[in-house]
């Protein structure tokens, strides 16, 4: 079979891996963001598509059997695409997505909406940890009564402020420096989305042993499609035998 995943996650990597020991023939699509990225096994393709209907026509005209989307729970716009790549091309979609993080007993969790929220429930003279990626920063950097630690894989696109700094690092990240990290840098509330996953979820259970406030964002609402956990899961659902 031929196969085309929406890549970028360690499930995807995982996936992709599985698949080609399998024998079939894999193309994993990045969206280009990170410099240096972590590469699956088989083909890469990077870049945009052109919209959904730019992603079906690639399909059709590759000669795609099946199709998974395995980007990150947040990458609204790609899943989206994706749907009506599928639609184009009258081939199911199959979507990997990690389960979203439970919230602990204990815990001071406030689920918010959007960055709109979250950035507005900060109080004065908060000093926030960012895991959101670089996607609307500007509406947190607008609290100027409040500072801000930027975490990312790739530098900010722009300049920031005086009220913030960035910390680059690159997953997964573990307790004792996840705790750490947030003491030395004298961290008061956690803004993060529900990605899920083991390789982030460190920042959490060093959030409840410091007993901080937790902004969670939510996961955006999708078109539907057929949803798996795991990449068992979606290699069973692709049907290949």
């Amino acid at each position: 079979m031929k196969i085309l995943i929406l890549g970028g996650t360690e499930e995807a990597r995982q996936l992709a891996a599985q698949l080609t020991k399998m024998g079939h023939a894999v193309t994993t699509s990045l969206a280009g963001r990170t410099s240096d990225p972590l590469l699956p096994a088989g083909e890469v393709r990077v870049g945009g598509f052109g919209g959904g209907d730019g992603m079906g026509n690639y399909i059709i005209t590759e000669r795609f059997d099946r199709l998974v989307d395995a980007t990150h729970p947040y990458a609204e716009e790609i899943k989206r695409n994706a749907v009506r790549a599928a639609e184009l091309a009258e081939m199911r979609l199959v979507r990997l997505t990690r389960p979203a993080w439970s919230e602990p007993q204990y815990a001071f969790w406030k689920h918010v909406a959007n960055a709109e929220e979250a950035a507005a429930s900060l109080p004065k003279g908060a000093r926030a940890l960012l895991t959101v990626g670089h996607t609307h920063l500007d509406v947190y950097l607008k609290r100027t009564d409040c500072s801000f630690v930027v975490r990312s894989i790739e530098p900010p696109e722009k300049e920031l402020p005086v009220n913030a700094t960035s910390l680059l690092a690159r997953p997964p990240f573990f307790f004792n420096g996840e705790f750490q990290m947030m003491q030395d840098q004298g961290i008061t509330h956690l803004i993060c989305k529900n990605s899920g996953g083991a390789q982030t979820e460190a920042k959490l259970q060093a959030a409840l042993r410091l007993r901080l406030p937790v902004f969670m964002i939510a996961r955006p609402a999708l078109p539907p499609a057929h949803e798996v956990p795991t990449v068992g899961q979606a290699i069973a659902a692709l049907k290949l035998g």
